[in-house]
C-alpha cells in the first residue's frame, strides 16, 4: 500500500526520530510529551497485532513531515511519537481541550487510561475514522481526520465521557461535555448512545440530548438537533436507526423513531416516526418518497430536490382540483339563487301571483 523505498528505511528514520528528539525542545512547545508517560498497554489493544490504520497515519505523518519541514515537530510530537492510535489520538484531544483549569498532562491520563481499557472504544475510534474517509471528500487522509477535522475530535471525546458517565463519574463527564461545547460547538450529552462508525460531518451545531439514541454508521451534517419537546423527563429524545442520514439543520424533537436506512433533507422539521428506507422533507417533515438503491448514509446522496418538488407539484395539483371543485359548485348555488330573485322581481313587476314552492338550491352547504 505504501512506498517501498520508506519499509527499506526503517532504521534510517529511526535514527533520525531519535536525532529530532534530542534537539528539539519539546518541553516548551509540547508540554504533554515533555511529561514522558508510560508507555501504553498495548497487549490490552483491541488489534494487539497488526494495526493497518495506525500504520496508514504513521506513514501518512512520515510524507507529511517531508513535503512541509514546518510542520515535522507538530507530526512527530502528535503521531510519531506515539506507540498507538489511543495514545496520539489522546494526546490530540488533550491538547485541543486543555485550558488553564483542565491541564493537558491531566485530559491526557484521562483520555489514555479508558482508551487503553475500553475494547469498544477502541473498535469505535477505528470505524469512525474509516466513515469520515469513505463518505467525507474533503477528508483527504486518516491522519487528516485524526489532527484537524473537529467533528471527529468531537466524536471521540464524547466517548470517552459517555464511558466515565457509565463509571458513575458523571460531574467529570459534564465538565468535558462543556469543553467541547466551547472548544468545537458540539453538544452531545455524555448519557446519549450512539453507536459505531458515525460521520459528523463538520460537526458545527449538533445537539444530542440525554436519551438520544444514534444507531451504527449513521452520517450526521452540521446544525443538526436530537432534543426534547419541553421540561418532562424520563425517554424525551429521539432514536434514529442504523444507516439513517441527517442532512444539514434537520431538528428531531420527542421520543420518535427514525427508521433504519431512512433520509430527512436538509432543513426539515421532524415532529413524528419516520418510516424506514423512506425520504421526507419539509417544516413539519412528511414523506416524499422511498429510497431503493444503497443506504443514504454511505451514500451520501441528500439532495431531495426532485422528490420534494415532485411532492409539491402533486399537492398543489390534488389541492387545486378540491378548489376547482368547490368553486363549481359555489357557482351553482349563485346561478340557483340569481334565478330565484329573477323571478320574484318578475312576479312584483307584473303583480302576478305567484304559486308558492318550497325552493331550494341545487346546492348549498348551508341546507
Amino acid at each position: 500500500m505504501f512506498s517501498a523505498g520508506l519499509s527499506l528505511k526503517e532504521t534510517q528514520d529511526g535514527e533520525k526520530e531519535a536525532k529530532f528528539n534530542a534537539t528539539f525542545p519539546f518541553e516548551k512547545v509540547f508540554p504533554v510529551y515533555a511529561m514522558s508517560l508510560s508507555k501504553p498497554d498495548t497487549d490490552s489493544i483491541l488489534n494487539s497485532g497488526r494495526d493497518p490504520i495506525w500504520e496508514a497515519v504513521r506513514e501518512e505523518a512520515k510524507l507529511e513531515a517531508e513535503k512541509e519541514p514546518i510542520l515535522s515537530s507538530f507530526l512527530y510530537a502528535s503521531i510519531l511519537a506515539h506507540d498507538c492510535l489511543e495514545q496520539a489520538l489522546a494526546f490530540v484531544l488533550a491538547n485541543r481541550l486543555q485550558n488553564p483549569t483542565l491541564l493537558a498532562t491531566q485530559l491526557m491520563d484521562i483520555f489514555s487510561n479508558v482508551m487503553m481499557h475500553d475494547r469498544d472504544i477502541q473498535r469505535s475510534i477505528r470505524l469512525d475514522v474509516q466513515a469520515f474517509i469513505d463518505r467525507d471528500p474533503s477528508c483527504l487522509s486518516y491522519s487528516s481526520a485524526l489532527l484537524y477535522l473537529k467533528g471527529y475530535h468531537s466524536l471521540q471525546s464524547y466517548r470517552v465521557a459517555h464511558a466515565l458517565w457509565k463509571q458513575g463519574r458523571n460531574v467529570l463527564a459534564l465538565a468535558l461535555q462543556s469543553r467541547i461545547s466551547e472548544v468545537f460547538g458540539v453538544d452531545i450529552h455524555p448519557a446519549a448512545k450512539i453507536g459505531d462508525g458515525i460521520l459528523l460531518d463538520h460537526g458545527t451545531g449538533v445537539v444530542i440530548g440525554e436519551t438520544a439514541v444514534v444507531g451504527n454508521r449513521v452520517s450526521l451534517m452540521h446544525g443538526v438537533t436530537l432534543g426534547g419537546t419541553g421540561k418532562e423527563t424520563g425517554d424525551r429524545h429521539p432514536k434514529v436507526g442504523d444507516l439513517a442520514l441527517l442532512g444539514a439543520c434537520v431538528t428531531v424533537l420527542g421520543n420518535i423513531k427514525i427508521g433504519e436506512g431512512a433520509m430527512i433533507a436538509a432543513g426539515s422539521l421532524v415532529l413524528k416516526h419516520v418510516p424506514p428506507h423512506s425520504m421526507v422533507a419539509g417544516t413539519p417533515a412528511q414523506v416524499i418518497g422511498s429510497i431503493d438503491e444503497q443506504d443514504p448514509s454511505l451514500t451520501m446522496n441528500h439532495d431531495a430536490t426532485k422528490e420534494f418538488f415532485k411532492h409539491l407539484a402533486v399537492s398543489f395539483r390534488d389541492g387545486r382540483s378540491k378548489y376547482q371543485r368547490m368553486m363549481r359548485k359555489t357557482r351553482m348555488v349563485d346561478i340557483d339563487v340569481n334565478v330565484h330573485c329573477q323571478l320574484q322581481l318578475y312576479v312584483k313587476k307584473n303583480k302576478t301571483r305567484m304559486v308558492k314552492v318550497p325552493w331550494k338550491p341545487a346546492f348549498c352547504p348551508l341546507y
